[in-house]
């Protein structure tokens, strides 16, 4: 290789190194790069400016093809080994690539994936990565390190080629047409310009921008600014921050959390038995006082009522009997005076009372006449003179059945000259004894 003919390449300066002996760098056009390596003191043997030699210098080099073999400490590689260099004036690659991107921010490109919600805890996150980068092993070990236990859906792709950007954004379309998907972490380790140029393809940022899941960018190192970190909801440096910035809730820290607001309130909740314990307490011996209290002020009350119905009766009988003196003093007044007029009344009625009293007191005398010689000679007496007796009960009433005296039990016969007892035999067959 190092015997064939030398050549002339140009293109723009990209990821400019020194070591002790060489400079390293990448020759880079629209179509691919080319990585290069001069010796330091052959570049310093060059009439270039100072500074003259950087990334973004469009430059023309001369040399031929180079290979290391490799060693124990090294892999093997392939360069273009420079013997020459002029610059061919200011390059248009980083120019035009900052022109896309203010292109992309003009059209409000960078603001949409930034706008987006994101879960705090995730069920399923969509991961694009190389299948045996180390990104996939960080991102794997960040997670772990959060304590998350979700659903990774891996989308692999090349990462570092010219098939590199159409595969990217057809994987990550895949992801975000699954709906279980809820974030998507795009992820490459580092490396120079020419390797994440993928990651600046206006189709791939376009693609992210317009989808409705956050994408989280985690491609280089620090130092490294691809477009898609503009474009993205959130730009890590690592994939270890990518995994924090897809789960922002450190699993392990909330359990202690939860643990530890489990515990507080448990003893929260034990000390509040506690006190409504003794707050029930307080409350059961409260009726009682309660009570009491009520009974003092209604027997201060009765005694209130019965004073105040004492004074009033009191004031009312006083009243009353102002009123009735007034009465009656007013009715002995009137009394006074019709007594006057009813004597005189009286003296003449009881002269007119005394002719009628004398004429009625004739004619009742007449009357009460001829009434004792009726009643003589219908007088019971008269019948018992003659032999018959009057049978009494002992209230003094006529038996008038034999029915009634054996009611009664014992009676009384009564003579015209006294009575004696008797005792009723219903059977008719014992003595009569007076009793």
């Amino acid at each position: 290789m190092r015997r064939r003919a030398r050549v002339s390449l140009i293109g723009e300066v990209t990821g400019f190194s020194r070591s002790r002996t060489q400079a390293y760098f990448e020759l880079r056009d629209t179509e691919g790069a080319v990585p290069c390596v001069i010796w330091l003191n052959e570049l310093e043997r060059l009439d270039l400016p100072k500074g003259g030699l950087r990334d973004g210098a469009e430059v023309v080099i001369g040399g031929g093809p180079n290979y290391y073999r490799g060693s124990a400490q090294a892999s093997p590689s392939f360069s273009f080994r420079a013997t020459h260099v002029r610059l061919a004036g200011e390059g248009d690659l980083l120019a035009r690539l900052e022109a896309l991107r203010e292109q992309l921010r003009a059209e409000g490109l960078f603001e949409l994936q930034k706008q987006l919600p994101r879960p705090r805890l995730p069920k399923t996150i969509g991961v694009v990565t190389a299948e045996a980068g180390a990104a996939r092993r960080d991102l794997l070990t960040g997670l772990q390190r959060r304590g998350w236990a979700g659903t990774v859906v891996w989308a692999f792709a090349p990462v570092q080629d010219r098939r590199a950007a159409p595969a990217v954004a057809a994987a990550i379309q895949e992801l975000a047409a699954r709906p279980v998907v809820e974030a998507i972490v795009v992820a490459r380790g580092g490396g120079s310009l020419a390797d994440l140029w993928a990651f600046c393809d206006e189709t791939l940022c376009r693609t992210v921008a317009m989808l409705r899941v956050p994408v989280i960018s985690a491609v280089g190192h620090e130092r490294d600014s691809t477009l898609i970190d503009d474009v993205a909801a959130v730009a890590c440096s690592t994939p270890t921050h990518a995994a924090e910035a897809a789960v922002p809730l450190d699993c392990d820290e909330a359990r202690a959390g939860l643990e530890r607001c489990a515990a507080a309130l448990r003893r929260t909740g034990e000390g509040a038995v506690g006190a409504r314990t003794r707050h029930l307490v307080a409350l059961a011996r409260g009726p009682a006082r309660a009570l009491r209290r009520e009974r003092i002020a209604l027997n201060q009350k009765t005694r209130e009522i019965r004073a105040a119905a004492q004074r009033g009766v009191a004031e009312r009988v006083s009243f009353q009997r102002r009123i009735a003196l007034v009465v009656l003093d007013r009715t002995a007044r009137r009394a006074v005076t019709g007594a006057a007029s009813a004597a005189t009344t009286n003296r003449r009625r009881s002269v007119a009372l005394d002719r009628s009293a004398s004429a009625a007191l004739r004619r009742r005398r007449d009357g009460l006449r001829r009434a004792a010689m009726a009643l003589r000679a219908h007088d019971p007496e008269r019948t018992l003179e003659r032999g018959y007796a009057l049978a009494e009960d002992t209230a003094g009433e006529p038996v008038t059945s034999a029915a009634a005296a054996i009611a009664a039990g014992h009676v009384r016969l009564r003579f015209a000259d006294g009575g004696v007892g008797a005792k009723i035999d219903p059977e008719g067959g014992g003595d009569e004894r007076a009793a």
